[in-house]
């Protein structure tokens, strides 16, 4: 379950209220599947960066620079874009999200203010330099803008729906001309950027260039798990995959007429038998260039009186308390979801057939826990409870909690412990129980990717992560591979290319293509320059300086058009 909090206290009250009165890895480690490679090695690294993160969190994007987040990671998916109530379209609003007991909680709800409109400072922006009343676009969209000029392999997803905003999959995936209006109407706003103008920002093409791609968390097809008012329909199964096969054709064709460049197509998917029976996993995979498979909260204190137990089991053992999953036998575990993705399960009606290497796994940021829990045989697991645990300062919600408000608890060897039957660690003190990840269980994940041929890792959400990322340390390290260091654009690029030739021209000028001038080493260029070189065309994707055309690879600045 990915949550979409409300937005939330003074500092997001204020937050919109200022908006009013302003008005792959190689894809660093691993390439796409469609994109020519697989993830053989089992190391992609994507993660999430919400939306609300930079109100009374204050975590910025420039401290996914700062921290050494974005150097670790290929993709990162923003969450979340809303589907609108009634035209069933992508689109961008400044209204908060309802409480989460209101099944109209996510109706017309969106964040445009966070997204392009929240101004940034010099010393909270990625670039160093204070956004000005007069840019097009500031928020963090902007941000992202300046995160990838400084990261060129880091790519950037916009995610689609999640706990709150689900609600209208269901009625925009219904018809093939509801399909395409839907698809049609995100690749135009998040992927040509063009924003609705507000606060004074926004306009055609201001956020081009700024996402690689669309990520699909529709929570859930087919099922009534989902968020209080869902919409949700037996033919879901059917549409779920068309709706897929749609945003493929209009990002492939998108790509393709704009230089040949190859957007992502990726999905947050269910990890349990009873909403993975409603969807197509034998079909999916060939539209997906990965599958988030959303391996935590199996368990959590919406059970308030328990039993406690693993939000994320590696394995379902003997000791497991849970009830087993209607009409079969089985209990939740990553190892039941896997098996169920990749080689089917019968018991539930599901078929399998979903490629290994494009499956991650989830990898969650924060715990699950319960108060009242005595300690009984194993520090407080399968016990009973009173309640959710309390709510913490940063999460706001009763039996949650980030690693960053759980210390002294779950970096303590002494409340620590390990259950070996489900490979999985827990965390107990003072009658509190809570279940989430620690080096040794990140480990025992990890190793289990890579036996099963994995592509690699899915974190929800980074803004869970303490100042020093440990989970995210602990997990890339697991994973293996190099971390990406930054460039170093200039502080502010200049908007156009010097008119003036070098000083000594080369002994044989180099010869242009039609309109298309010829490259010239020592020039900058930006984002949209093409020149030719060698007998062909290139453009320039950001800010570059000496860096030839032709060398700088597929994920480089410069985006081979073709022969001259």
């Amino acid at each position: 379950m990915h949550i979409r909090k409300p937005l939330l206290a003074a500092a997001a009250t204020a937050a919109l209220a200022a908006g009013a009165l302003a008005s792959f890895a190689g894809l660093g480690t691993a390439q796409a599947a469609d994109a020519g490679a697989t993830a053989a090695a089992g190391g992609v690294r994507i993660a999430y960066y919400d939306q609300w993160s930079v109100y009374g969190n204050a975590f910025y994007p420039k401290h996914l620079d700062t921290r050494g987040i974005a150097g670790k990671l290929d993709v990162i998916n923003y969450s979340f874009g809303n589907i609108h109530p009634t035209n069933l379209t992508c689109f961008e609003a400044n209204k908060a999200a309802g409480d989460d007991n209101n099944p109209n909680a996510g109706d017309g709800a969106g964040d445009s203010y966070a997204d392009y409109q929240k101004s940034f400072s010099a010393a909270d922006s990625v670039s160093g330099v204070a956004d000005k009343w007069d840019q097009p676009i500031v928020g963090v969209f902007n941000q992202f803008k300046q995160l990838k000029a400084k990261y060129p392999h880091l790519k950037i997803n916009i995610s689609l729906g999640g706990w709150t905003y689900s609600k209208y999959f269901s009625d925009a995936a219904k018809t093939d001309a509801s399909r395409k209006k839907l698809v049609s109407s995100c690749i135009d706003q998040y992927i040509k950027g063009n924003l609705p103008v507000e606060g004074g920002y926004g306009g055609q093409g201001v956020a081009a260039g700024i996402f690689d791609g669309i990520d699909i968390d529709w929570e859930y097809p087919g099922s009534s798990g989902g968020h209080l008012g869902n919409h949700y329909a037996p033919e879901d199964k059917q549409n779920f995959t068309l709706l897929l096969k749609e945003f493929r054709e209009q990002l492939d064709a998108y790509g393709q007429a704009n230089g040949g460049k190859k957007y992502l197509l990726t999905s947050a998917l269910p990890a349990g038998q009873d909403k993975i029976k409603y969807i197509e996993t034998d079909k999916i995979g060939a539209y997906l260039d990965y599958a988030n498979i959303m391996t935590y909260d199996m368990h959590g204190a919406w059970d308030g009186d328990g039993p406690t137990y693993h939000q994320s089991p590696l394995y379902s053992g003997a000791n497991d308390p849970t009830d087993p999953i209607a009409p079969g036998t089985q209990k939740y575990s990553i190892d039941n979801a896997i098996d169920s993705w990749i080689d089917g399960n019968p018991a539930y009606g599901i078929t399998g057939g979903f490629p290994a290497n494009k499956l991650t796994l989830g990898y969650e940021f924060y715990y699950r826990g319960w108060k009242g829990v005595p300690a009984g045989p194993n520090n407080g697991l399968a016990q009973s409870a009173t309640g959710a645990s309390g709510a913490r300062p940063t999460s706001q919600q009763a039996g949650i909690a980030n690693y960053k408000e759980l210390g002294g608890l779950v970096d303590n060897p002494a409340t620590t412990f390990w259950d070996d039957q489900a490979k999985a660690s827990y965390f107990y003190k003072d009658g509190e129980f809570f279940t989430g990840l620690n080096q040794k269980s990140i480990q025992a994940r990890v190793d289990y990717g890579k036996q099963r041929g994995l592509a690699g890792a899915m974190m929800y959400s980074l803004l869970g992560l303490d100042n020093n990322t440990t989970l995210l340390n602990q997990i890339s390290d697991a994973l293996g591979g190099t971390t990406v260091p930054p460039t170093t654009p200039p502080t502010t690029p200049p908007t156009t290319p010097p008119t003036t030739p070098p000083t000594t021209p080369p002994t044989t000028p180099p010869t242009g293509c039609g309109s298309t001038p010829a490259y010239v080493a020592g020039t900058v260029y930006t984002a949209g320059n093409e020149v030719a070189h060698n007998g062909r065309k290139y453009k320039a994707q950001w800010w570059t300086q000496n860096e030839t055309p032709g060398t700088t690879g597929e994920w480089g600045v410069w985006k081979d058009l073709g022969a001259c």
